[in-house]
């Protein structure tokens, strides 16, 4: 059996909740642990709708984190 160690350069992952506060506590915690990877924030796209089966707002981030 052999082991083949890689470096991650590129990950991209979303994120989704219904008030700003929490996606930014999720991303930024997010952030920190991709530190350890050494990955840092390339790009950052978001966007917000209205979800009417909650009647709330919904916002959701695509980030793209790069070595």
């Amino acid at each position: 059996m052999s082991f083949m160690l890689e470096r991650i350069t590129d990950k991209v992952e979303c994120f989704e909740a219904y008030d700003m506060r929490t996606l930014e506590k999720k991303i930024e915690e997010q952030i920190e642990k991709n530190k350890a990877l050494m990955l840092q924030v390339h790009n950052v796209t978001h966007n917000v709708v209205f979800d009417p089966n909650h009647k709330k707002m919904h916002y959701s981030a695509v980030v793209h984190f790069k070595a």
